[in-house]
């Protein structure tokens, strides 16, 4: 059974930065895939990033591309999700999420079994 803890979301004005961490406990965090979720409110979950278990393959949505980054530290057991150019557009909960099995489509939430509670991250334009 693995615990996900993320924290770093906060209020931040349009344009500012954040960084996201998930701290991981309670299996080996190197054999899994992490990714990050956010669920905007009034909306559904959607898959914003995920980072392959040695960290060689990151994957992110269109929206996020070229301004948020996906990393980890394996001995730390840690991912963090460092998103600079924010937009009110990213407003919403952040979740993190771990996935112990082979998927093809690790932008599906299906593909993970383990979720973090979420961090809020508000954007004031």
């Amino acid at each position: 059974q693995v615990q996900l803890v993320e924290s770093g979301g906060g209020l931040v004005q349009a344009g500012g930065s954040l960084r996201l961490s998930c701290a991981a406990s309670g299996g080996t965090f190197r054999r899994y895939t992490m990714g990050w979720f956010r669920q905007p409110p009034g909306k559904e979950r959607e898959f914003v990033a995920y980072i392959s278990w040695i960290g060689s393959t990151t994957y992110y949505t269109d929206s996020v591309k070229g301004r948020f980054t996906i990393s980890r530290d394996n001995a730390k057991n840690t991912v963090h999700l460092q998103m600079n150019s924010l937009k009110s557009e990213d407003t919403a909960v952040y979740h993190c999420a771990a996935g112990g099995s082979y998927s093809a489509s690790w932008y599906l939430s299906s593909a993970y079994e383990y979720w973090g509670r979420g961090t809020q991250v508000t954007v004031s334009s």
